[in-house]
């Protein structure tokens, strides 16, 4: 089994620097997220879903521009329109199911009528933070989780696609030119 694991990853470390790169990626977005959506929700009481929407759209404009000149570099020269349209598409996806899990988990389950409200209150008062505050970030926590293979598989397969292909094209020709004559 090792074997196999060691064989995978040596035939996919490409795919599985791209996913570190896209985890990278994931961090800063998500970092801006929170902080957008702490900013709007926690501190200046916007509500949650269009605090949600603003700060995911914050994050979206932030990992495609990444995504598309570092996580896959081999766009770069490509016109961005199409795959910024893609990129969106999944992103709304993404908005979707990242709000309906933030709001289901917060209100059922770590919210202050939710099933473990008993477990996160002390929790959140032991780090000196509103039952709120504590409740809502903990399901956006799981929310972001949740989407984050989302985002990768479906940007990866979809609006990222033809990057496999190009780097299949450019690793045969360097391995047909690295050829000794016979």
């Amino acid at each position: 089994m090792i074997t196999k694991l060691t064989t995978l990853a040596r035939d996919k470390r490409q795919e599985i620097v791209r996913f570190l790169k896209f985890c990278v990626v994931g961090t800063i977005g998500t970092a801006l997220d929170f902080a957008v959506f702490n900013l709007l929700h926690n501190v200046m009481g916007v509500h949650q879903v269009p605090a949600n929407t603003l700060s995911i759209t914050t994050a979206i404009v932030n990992n495609y521009t990444w995504s598309r000149f570092w996580v896959y570099p081999e766009t770069k020269g490509q016109q961005g329109g199409r795959k910024f349209a893609q990129f969106v598409v999944v992103s709304v996806i993404a908005w979707a199911l990242n709000t309906g899990i933030l709001w289901s988990v917060d209100h059922w389950l770590l919210g202050e009528t939710g099933l473990l409200a008993s477990l996160v209150a002390p929790a959140a008062r032991a780090l000196g933070v509103e039952h709120g505050v504590f409740s809502s970030n903990g399901a956006k926590v799981i929310a972001t989780g949740i989407v984050l293979f989302w985002n990768f598989f479906a940007n990866r397969l979809w609006t990222f696609r033809d990057v496999n292909d190009q780097a299949a094209v450019q690793e045969g020709l360097q391995t047909y030119t690295e050829r000794e004559p016979a």
